[in-house]
């Protein structure tokens, strides 16, 4: 095979790109040994699947780069030098040698759309110029097309065999993962031998300070139900990421949470804190501006590029992500198999479940129940859980340790006065003495106003604005500056005005709390940002709820649920002073249970996703479309017009070096270098974006300009300061739009 390439770029020929794909097997089989997977099965595949290249149209292909008429699929040509007779000597069954026939098929997602003739004709031309062949791996080579018994044209499914349909996804994903990282000259799998050791060593630290430290009964629950799919739920401020952490141990684990500005304060944690030696060999992190956090990590040493690609494929021991990252594959598009396989000798920890909106909480419950099904496990940490979770996991069939609530009831961290009103700035100025105050509003607009009424009209110079319509360089620094204001050592004062942006996992405690109510779910989470760590000790009150009064607050019915809305202003009707975080707890398992639920639009949009994902096709759509989907189709990535016009020299140099092509004339190192240096100019591009409605969009672009050959940019004719973010005042914006997407208003 040292005659026949496997790619150009760099040149590899299929002896040594199939080394290296054993040699990776060899490390995911020393790595993990007890992964349920037949082991010889997946060798094989490692084996064969590239065998097809072995012909002269791919190989023409290859040295000419360019394409070829009639060329069969690889994959498919490979199947012809799979020796039947041998594969049953060795106990393979029928069902079997189709599983292992249909991942090698399959490893790449190409059109099939050869004859019979035509496939036959080619598996001759192969015979004839591979006679007398030899390779010493394979007892004997010969090449015959493969019957019809074995593969056909269309894939395993799992509506007509369940069992066939999780054995081929294991083999065929862990396939996959095994070629993306011999293509990409990386380690399949790095061994997690570091994390207990790392906690243990925390614990140390700990009791230099407080000789009496421990973990507490949350963490101690946690490691002691380490093999157990697992719910907690824990107040704010008892240390769930550490409980997280215990649970996976040292396994191959991925942490979620709902926003990625939690995500990037828990990654700089857990490197800063927790695993502090070569971190980018051990913790990634996954969401859709990850190469921008790389390139600005102050504690980033050797290849960016490098750890990039190892935490795209999944191959570092502990990743802190997103949920579209991973739990993309409940639509099982075409390729899907590599991250269902991976999670098959995983841990998933889930943050925050009650912050996901009804789409996003039902590709969670048959992501899960398809986890399990493979032999991932998952724990659920939460500071408060509606009830409807556990019921829906069971409706999936989905096994897990009855829920247990850890608090801390000696601690009274909130006195809570609810005002019956609409959120009143002369309110906020009067509770403001040089203290910290978090004003948290449901929407930008109201946001919006409420930070300019403080400051024109009230005069107020300490003063901030935070939330999602920012562009991404400067919603970076609002963040930075929030985390250091929100720092309990941090001596500084003013008010923040933000949005549902900062209502879950970041680390931020301020003194006052006023909020806008949206449900109680995301009023408990807002409450946990202020006085996170510490005991409400004095007169009067700390959070203060405007519930709109006899009008409704503003995002009901767009962002929040009318009925949940409702349902919390009429529970929130008896509160009033000191709240335990038991009773919390209990009041949103009341008000969010199935029961109270059932008839509402929420509880019916998860039902009917729930139904949507499940009623999809295996392999009906692509991964490009599942992209679109998952991330959302209602909202539009653009470049407000200001920002455009003020540094378009800037955004200009970086379209001239990604429009340019990776010419034949290339060497191998000249391709490498243009690729690092469009990664980095990409990433400094998307630096001057922002997410916005796809509603307030569409009729307000001002221009597209092209950033490439396969796609282009708008540009949103909006007003835009680095004060306030993108003002929609002046859009054309059609008022009829209902959208329920919570995620466009944070």
């Amino acid at each position: 095979m040292n005659n026949y390439l496997a790619k150009s770029h760099p040149r590899e020929t299929i002896q040594v790109h199939t080394d290296n794909l054993l040699r990776n097997f060899d490390i995911l089989q020393s790595t993990y040994p007890n992964l349920k997977i037949d082991w010889d099965m997946l060798y094989l595949s490692c084996l064969y699947h590239d065998f097809g290249k072995m012909n002269q149209k791919f190989q023409y292909k290859i040295e000419n780069q360019t394409k070829v008429e009639g060329e069969i699929p690889h994959g498919i040509l490979s199947l012809a030098f799979l020796n039947i007779k041998s594969l049953k000597k060795k106990g393979f069954k029928n069902d079997d040698i189709k599983v292992l026939a249909h991942a090698i098929a399959y490893h790449h997602d190409r059109d099939l759309n050869y004859t019979n003739d035509e496939l036959e004709q080619e598996v001759e031309e192969m015979k004839r110029e591979l006679d007398g062949f030899k390779y010493d791996k394979v007892d004997e080579l010969l090449v015959k097309k493969l019957g019809a018994k074995f593969f056909r044209k269309n894939r395993i499914y799992e509506k007509e065999n369940p069992e066939l349909f999780f054995k081929y996804t294991l083999v065929k994903g862990l396939l996959n993962r095994l070629d993306y990282a011999a293509s990409g000259y990386i380690e399949v799998e790095r061994p997690n031998n570091f994390l207990e050791k790392s906690l243990d060593n925390l614990m140390k630290k700990w009791k230099q300070l407080t000789p009496s430290s421990n973990w507490n009964e949350l963490q101690k629950h946690m490691l002691l139900n380490k093999e157990n799919n697992i719910i907690a739920i824990a107040e704010t401020g008892m240390g769930k990421t550490e409980s997280g952490l215990l649970w996976i141990g040292d396994n191959k684990g991925f942490f979620t949470l709902p926003l990625k500005t939690a995500i990037n304060a828990m990654y700089s944690r857990i490197t800063n804190d927790i695993v502090e030696e070569d971190f980018q060999e051990k913790v990634g992190l996954l969401h859709s501006d990850t190469y921008r956090e790389y390139l600005y990590n102050d504690k980033q040493q050797g290849d960016i590029d490098d750890y990039y690609n190892k935490t795209k494929q999944l191959s570092l021991p502990l990743t802190i992500c997103t949920l579209d990252q991973i739990f993309d594959f409940v639509y099982r598009y075409r390729g899907f198999e590599s991250k269902l396989a991976t999670l098959a000798y995983s841990k998933v920890v889930i943050d925050e479940v009650q912050m996901y909106s009804s789409d996003l909480l039902a590709y969670l419950i048959v992501g899960l129940s398809y986890i399990t099904k493979v032999g991932g496990k998952f724990a659920i940490l939460t500071a408060t859980l509606p009830s409807i979770v556990e019921d829906l996991l069971k409706d999936e069939g989905v096994e897990f340790m009855p829920s247990k609530t850890f608090t801390n009831d000696y601690r009274i961290r909130h006195s809570v006065k609810v005002v019956n009103e609409q959120l009143n700035t002369d309110y906020i100025v009067n509770l403001y003495n040089n203290n910290k105050i978090l004003v948290i509003c449901n929407t930008v607009k109201e946001a919006q106003r409420v930070y300019s009424e403080l400051k024109i009209e009230h005069r107020i110079d300490n003063i901030n604005l935070f939330h999602s319509n920012f562009i991404k360089k400067d919603r970076k620094n609002k963040e930075d500056k929030i985390l250091k204001i929100g720092d309990r050592d941090c001596n500084e004062y003013g008010i923040w005005v933000t949005t549902q942006v900062v209502e879950a996992s970041l680390d931020i405690d301020f003194d006052i709390l006023v909020t806008e109510l949206s449900d109680l779910n995301g009023l408990f989470q807002r409450m946990g940002r202020c006085y996170r760590g510490r005991i409400f000790d004095k007169e009067g009150y700390n959070c203060f709820v405007f519930d709109g009064g006899k009008k409704l607050c503003t995002g009901i019915g767009f962002v929040i649920d009318k009925d949940i809305f409702k349902l919390s202003k009429e529970a929130l009707k008896s509160i009033g002073g000191p709240m335990k975080e038991k009773d919390k707890m209990d009041m949103v398992k009341q008000i969010y249970s199935t029961e109270k639920l059932k008839n509402t639009e929420y509880y019916k949009l998860i039902k009917k996703n729930i139904d949507y994902v499940k009623s999809i096709e295996d392999y009906e759509k692509s991964k490009s479309e599942i992209k679109k989907i998952f991330r959302n189709i209602n909202t539009s990535t653009v470049i407000p017009k200001p920002v455009y016009d003020d540094n378009y020299e800037e955004i200009q140099s970086y379209i001239k070096v990604l429009a340019r092509s990776y010419k034949h004339t290339l060497s191998e190192e000249e391709r490498q270098s243009l690729k690092r240096e469009k990664a980095t100019v990409r990433s400094q591009l998307m630096e001057f974006t922002v997410s916005v409605p796809y509603y307030k969009a569409h009729d307000n672009i001002y221009e597209s300009i092209e950033v490439s050959k396969y796609e282009s940019l708008d540009i949103l004719d909006c007003n835009y300061s680095e004060e306030t973010g993108v003002d929609y005042k002046e859009l054309k914006v059609d008022k009829t739009d209902t959208s329920d997407n919570l995620h466009n208003f944070f």
